[in-house]
C-alpha cells in the first residue's frame, strides 16, 4: 500500500515548531511495509489544505494527516476531510462524554479556566468515521475508510499522537497488510553513519527480501532491517541471517537489538549485569548526562551521585582537582578530566565514575582547544583513561554530543577495560 502524509498547521510552515511527527509516522510507516511517497506541509488554509487532501486522495492508498483538530476556528482538518468524502458531521455522544470528563478534570488542577462551546467542536465526527480514544487530550483520532482507501485523522501535539498512533492506528493498518510485516532493530554507537553506511553497501546493494534501512540518531545509527512472509515465523527467519551478519562486522558496536532500548538503558542494565555502581562528574554538559541515567527506571540500583561542577572552585572542592591542574593546563584539559573522574569516584565511593569538561561556545575556546572540544575521562576501580572529542554545531547540539559520546565511552570501557593504565 501507498502512504501519504500531511502535516496541518502554520506554526510548522513557519518554523514555530519541528515536525517531530514526520521523522516518526516515516519510521513507522517503515515498520508497517508500506510505499511512503510523498510528505506534504500546508497551513491552516481551508482552500490550500482541501487541494492537498484531494491530491492526496487520488494517488495514495493510506492518508496520515496531523494537526488541526482543535477547538478553534483555524481547526479545519475535520471538516475538509468531510467534506471531501462528502460526510456529515455529526456529534459523537461517547466523544463528548469523553471531552466533558477531561476538561472538568482539567479545571480542578486550573481554578481559572471554563468550558467554552467551541470546545464541542471536537465532538463532532464524520458519518461512518472509526473514532479512536484519545487517552492524553481532547481531540479524537479518527479513521475514514472508503473502499481500499482510508485516511487517518490524528491530533498534532506529539504527546496525543504518538500514543494513539503506536496503540491504536499501528495495529490496524497491520492488519490490513496482505502480508506479515517483521521488523528487527539494531542499534549502533561508536562508529558515524558514513562508516556504517560503508560497511553495510553490500548488503543494501544486494538487498531484496528483507530490507536493511538506515536511521542517522545523535551519535547512534540505527539498522532496520524488514521481512515479508505469509507468518511471522517465516518473516523472522528470514530475518536471521542479516542479523547475524551486522553482529559479525560490528561486535561490540551494536548496543541492542530491542526496538524501545535507549542507550542509556543499555548502560544502566550493564552496571547491574557487572554489580558496578556509577557517579558523574559534569561541567560543560551540566546534569545533562546525569538526566539521560535517571530516565531510566531502577537507575538507583547502580547510580548514587552525580556533581555538577561548573566552575573550578567547585570542582577543586567537590571532587579534589588539584588548584596546580586549573592553573597550568586549565579546567578544559586531559588532566583536569581524569582527576575530576578519579576524585568522584573517590568522594562517591562508586565502582565507576564519568567525568565531562570542554567548551560548549559560542564563547571560551582558544585556538588550541577550539570551541567543540571535549575531554570525556573514566576511572575503573583504580585505572582511568581520558578522551579528547572534537564536536561541531551549536552549544546544544556541542552538549547533546558530549552526552551520548560519554555514554558510549562509559559501555566501552566496561566491555573492553581500560586501555590505559593509571598515571
Amino acid at each position: 500500500m501507498i502512504a501519504e502524509l500531511i502535516s496541518v498547521g502554520t506554526e510548522i510552515l513557519l518554523g514555530n515548531i519541528v515536525n517531530t511527527n514526520s521523522a516518526y509516522l516515516s519510521e513507522m510507516c517503515a515498520m508497517l511495509g508500506l510505499s511512503l511517497y510523498y510528505q506534504t506541509v500546508v497551513g491552516d488554509n481551508e482552500k490550500r489544505l482541501e487541494e492537498t487532501m484531494r491530491m492526496a486522495w487520488e494517488r495514495s492508498d493510506v492518508i496520515i494527516l496531523t494537526g488541526g483538530l482543535g477547538p478553534t476556528r483555524d481547526d479545519l482538518t475535520k471538516e475538509v476531510a468531510a467534506r471531501l468524502l462528502n460526510r456529515e458531521l455529526k456529534e459523537d455522544p461517547h466523544t463528548r462524554s469523553r471531552i466533558e470528563s477531561f476538561l472538568k478534570a482539567y479545571r480542578k488542577n486550573h481554578a481559572g479556566s471554563k468550558i467554552t462551546d467551541n470546545n464541542w467542536k471536537q465532538a463532532l465526527v464524520p458519518a461512518g468515521a472509526i473514532v479512536l480514544d484519545n487517552e492524553n487530550g481532547t481531540a479524537p483520532g479518527l479513521i475514514l475508510e472508503e473502499g481500499q482507501k482510508r485516511m487517518i485523522l490524528l491530533p498534532g501535539p506529539p504527546g496525543e499522537m504518538i500514543p494513539l498512533f503506536r496503540d491504536k492506528v499501528f495495529p490496524y493498518l497491520r492488519d490490513k497488510q496482505p502480508e506479515v510485516i517483521y521488523s528487527q532493530m539494531v542499534k549502533i554507537c561508536g562508529i558515524g553513519e558514513s562508516q556504517v553506511e560503508t560497511e553495510i553497501q553490500d548488503l543494501i546493494k544486494a538487498q531484496g527480501n528483507p530490507t536493511i534501512a538506515p536511521y542517522a540518531k545523535p551519535g547512534e545509527v540505527h539498522l532496520r532491517i524488514t521481512a515479508k512472509a505469509d507468518s511471522e515465523k517465516a518473516a523472522k527467519k528470514l530475518t536471521k541471517p542479516l542479523l547475524r551478519e551486522l553482529k559479525a562486522r560490528f561486535g561490540n558496536h551494536i548496543y541492542s537489538t530491542e526496538e524501545d532500548k535507549t542507550l542509556e538503558e543499555a548502560v544502566v542494565e550493564l552496571l547491574k549485569v557487572k554489580k558496578m555502581t556509577l557517579s558523574l562528574v559534569e561541567s560543560c554538559t551540566g546534569g545533562a548526562l546525569a538526566a539521560r541515567i535517571v530516565n531510566v527506571p531502577g537507575a538507583s540500583e547502580v547510580f548514587g551521585s552525580g556533581f555538577v561542577t561548573y566552575s573550578n572552585k567547585a570542582k577543586r572542592k567537590h571532587v579534589l582537582v588539584k588548584k596546580s591542574t586549573l592553573k597550568t593546563e586549565g579546567a578544559v584539559s586531559e588532566k583536569a578530566a581524569r582527576e575530576m573522574a578519579k576524585g568522584g569516584r573517590y568522594v562517591s565511593g562508586a565502582d565507576v565514575c564519568v567525568s565531562v569538561t570542554g567548551f560548549a561556545g559560542p564563547d571560551g575556546g582558544t585556538k588550541e582547544k577550539p570551541v567543540g572540544t571535549v575531554f570525556v575521562g573514566c576511572c575503573i576501580e583504580g585505572e582511568t583513561e581520558v578522551c579528547e572529542c572534537h564536536f561541531q554545531g551549536s552549544r546544544e547540539s556541542i552538549r547533546s554530543q558530549a552526552v551520548v559520546y560519554a555514554l558510549t565511552f562509559l559501555r566501552t570501557c566496561m566491555i573492553e577495560g581500560l586501555k590505559k593504565k593509571e598515571k
